[in-house]
């Protein structure tokens, strides 16, 4: 026998599925937070909550969850202070990339996309040296998102870089959203 077990191999599955759903949950609570202080906690008339109520549906966010969002925004408990950032960077093979997030600390959100970025071939640009590469449009009815006015190739290589580089922005709790130039 290779000493390996069953039960531990589901286990380990298990919880490895269990954390990336408390990510999503995660992130999912500080959209709803952020558009409940925004526009107000009432979704029918705050279209912005209404579709983060959807999406988090979607997700399977529990209702409790939703609520504690909703009331931590308006000052119920605990009034978290979250606000809305876009950073801006350089990946592998020159690729431009926005990336969106909601967080509570705005220079600790910087310091560790800055430090992910440096880990994975990227690099940190100044507020507008790749906006002027993307338009906002509607792609989903509420949902407003960057859009590369040009698409570029990269090699094969380059694209197993930029993949890991998405895959560790994405486990940052603070991003929210990440938009390339990228071809597919």
């Amino acid at each position: 026998m290779s000493g390996h077990s069953h039960a531990k191999t589901i286990k380990h599955a298990k919880n490895i599925t269990d954390q990336k759903r408390g990510q999503v949950f995660s992130k999912m609570a500080r959209v709803i937070s952020l558009a409940a202080k925004e526009g107000g906690p009432n979704p029918e008339t705050n279209n912005k909550l209404r579709v983060a109520m959807e999406q988090a549906k979607e997700f399977n966010l529990p209702k409790e969850n939703i609520e504690r969002a909703i009331k931590q925004a308006t000052g119920g408990n605990e009034a978290a202070n979250l606000e809305e950032v876009i950073f801006e960077a350089y990946g592998p093979g020159g690729i431009a990339i926005m990336i969106e997030g909601i967080t509570e600390n705005k220079n600790r959100a910087l310091n560790e996309i800055k430090q992910i970025l440096t880990q994975n071939n990227g690099k940190m640009v100044g507020e507008g040296g790749v906006r002027w590469m993307f338009e906002r449009k509607v792609k989903t009815p509420g949902s407003l998102e960057w859009v590369a006015k040009q698409d570029i190739e990269v090699s094969e290589n380059d694209k197993a870089t930029c993949q890991k580089l998405f895959d560790a922005l994405d486990e940052n709790e603070a991003v929210q959203g990440i938009y390339t130039n990228l071809k597919e």
